[in-house]
């Protein structure tokens, strides 16, 4: 098989992918209209177990082809494979997400020891090639034509959510109201001010958001606002959010994903980026559902972080879990959780049903009470990173699911999750 067969049809799968992905998500509307929170449940599920499926579609129709570059590696076809690949992606609208595609379709073919940057995107290729402009997510409005309560009347009508509104101009009169209560003094005149909002609105749980940020002499701020059901009586303005802080908690790694349709994922990140600057490439790719894209982020990010760090990996702070063997890395915000070859006699469960709640905690509605996981198989560390302690007890407690291979330590099953303090480490120290 030609190199060029197999790249067009590994673009292929992703460009079914991301049809699908797009056809899915565009269901989300409808279902809030029609107040269906079943449907939106089912859609948000959906779309989590979406990618493994055309994943394994795609490698069902490399194996079908019984080449040999297929059944085992041939690294002269798969370099020239990945080269032609990165060519098709240099103008593509969804560049990184079709490299991460490409990623998984090579990783469940092949042995872990060519996942490295000859064969696979270690590196983006998104960072050499011309940035998508942000522009094309987001239409601009300008109250210093029309003032500021039509602009707003204007950007309410521009979303088509389906369903009447209970009193509309009451609302906006409100929302009006709050913007001047909420705005620093520079943002009060019409025409010292712009409005850029995002074109497809943000859906999660029972709730719209129309999503943008307001641009003045003095920088940016967000400009958020929350559209929800009064029963069966029609559609209000719930709420206004102006400030960063507000809007990192409604796009927290403790919230479900939300649903929105976007042609270029990139530059809409870039956009939300630019509202909450200390949020990670990974954290936005997962609020809006590209979690896949969010673990490849989040990996290229702890490589770096590996990179420009030297201390080491410790067993993580805390009473030690009966069910998890817990560690982290001090300069770095996350914690590492590897299922234990076996539990404490309390836990009369397996590691089965480990997995099922694990992924119970995905596809659910988190509502700000559980956090996010990020799981990944066959994750390598440098093996002169971790503390001996550490190595020594998980040696102990996970021996089935680690290798050492020359200076290197293969974990084949773990979860990653933000860092947060246990709660009787927080009352020992507080006053």
């Amino acid at each position: 098989m030609q190199p060029q067969h197999i790249a067009e049809l590994i673009l292929s799968g992703f460009r079914n992918h991301y049809k699908l992905f797009q056809a899915i998500t565009a269901k989300a509307p409808l279902a809030f209209a029609q107040r269906d929170w079943q449907k939106i449940n089912e859609i948000s599920k959906l779309r989590i177990s979406h990618y493994d499926d055309r994943v394994n579609e795609t490698i069902a129709k490399l194996k079908s082809l019984n080449e040999q570059q297929i059944i085992t590696l041939d690294q002269t076809c798969w370099l020239e494979t990945k080269q032609l690949y990165q060519q098709f992606l240099r103008f593509h609208p969804q560049a990184e997400l079709a490299e991460t595609f490409y990623n998984s379709v090579f990783c469940r073919l092949f042995h872990r020891r060519y996942f490295n940057n000859d064969f696979i995107f270690v590196k983006a290729t998104l960072a050499d090639a011309p940035a998508l402009p942000m522009e094309a997510e987001y239409r601009s409005y300008h109250p210093v034509v029309d003032g500021l309560r039509p602009t707003i009347r204007k950007i309410i009508n521009q979303f088509d959510f389906k369903a009447p509104f209970v009193d509309l101009e009451r609302d906006i009169r409100l929302l009006v109201k709050a913007f001047y209560k909420q705005a620093p003094d520079t943002h009060h005149q019409a025409w010292q001010m712009r409005f850029d909002i995002l074109q497809a609105p943000f859906y999660r749980n029972k709730a719209a958001y129309i999503v943008g940020r307001v641009v003045s002499e003095s920088g940016v701020q967000p400009f958020i606002i929350a559209v929800l059901h009064h029963e069966d009586k029609g559609l209000y303005l719930d709420a206004l959010l102006t400030k960063s802080s507000q809007m990192r908690v409604i796009f927290g790694f403790a919230r479900a994903y939300f649903m929105v349709e976007t042609h270029a994922p990139s530059a809409l990140v870039r956009f939300l980026n630019q509202l909450m600057p200390n949020k990670t490439l990974a954290e936005l790719y997962n609020a809006i559902g590209f979690h896949k894209q969010g673990k490849t982020e989040f990996y290229r990010e702890f490589l770096s972080h590996l990179d420009h760090s030297n201390d080491q990996l410790v067993i993580a702070p805390g009473t030690p879990g009966m069910v998890m063997m817990v560690f982290t890395l001090p300069s770095f915000g996350y914690v590492f959780k590897v299922i234990k070859d076996t539990f404490g006699e309390s836990k009369p469960f397996g590691r089965d049903t480990v997995l099922k709640r694990y992924q119970l905690v995905k596809s659910h509605d988190r509502v700000g009470r559980m956090a996010d996981t990020i799981e990944y198989s066959n994750v390598v560390f440098p093996l002169a990173r971790f503390d001996s302690k550490l190595l020594a007890e998980l040696h102990k407690t996970i021996g089935s699911s680690m290798i050492i291979e020359g200076e290197w330590l293969i974990i084949k099953h773990l979860y990653i999750e933000r860092r947060m303090t246990p709660l009787n480490l927080y009352l020992e120290n507080a006053s």
